[in-house]
């Protein structure tokens, strides 16, 4: 950030003494260089957990999801059906979810723990699918 001096021009753009402030805030917009802040282009809670959003617990098997997740990568969440008058017919349930929280399976072949935030609308699938081994992450590592 830097600070630049504009004219008046009714828009409240926000103070540059308050920078240490809004730092601390997510964008709600792209924000490309030589972008003037507004209130409206930024919150203090992030997008990904307003009111719309759902934390879904997944564990996952080895093939399941790629390796290397972290928390803050971002992941397609694909309905992979199993064997059955479905298979094949995969689904994206959600095209651009957010890992908040990864643990290390253990040995033994105990699944992968995966926490992800999705759209609330689709949050019941998600686990339904999860539940029966159905759920299957894509990553998407451009989002980093």
């Amino acid at each position: 950030m830097r600070e630049v001096q504009i004219a008046d021009t009714g828009v409240e753009y926000l103070s540059w003494s308050l920078r240490e402030t809004y730092s601390r805030h997510y964008a709600l917009v792209t924000l490309v260089p030589g972008t003037l802040l507004t209130k409206q282009m930024i919150s203090s809670v992030r997008p990904e957990l307003g009111p719309s959003a759902a934390r879904v617990g997944l564990a996952l098997k080895a093939g399941q999801f790629p390796s290397g997740l972290k928390p803050g990568y971002r992941v397609q969440v694909i309905h992979a059906p199993l064997q059955g008058g479905s298979a094949g017919r995969y689904r994206v349930l959600a095209p651009s979810a957010l890992i908040d929280g990864v643990e290390k399976p253990v040995t033994g072949g105990s699944p992968g723990l995966i926490s992800v935030i999705v759209d609330s609308t689709v949050s019941p699938a998600v686990a339904a699918y999860a539940s029966s081994g159905e759920i299957a992450l894509a990553e998407l590592p451009a989002s980093r």
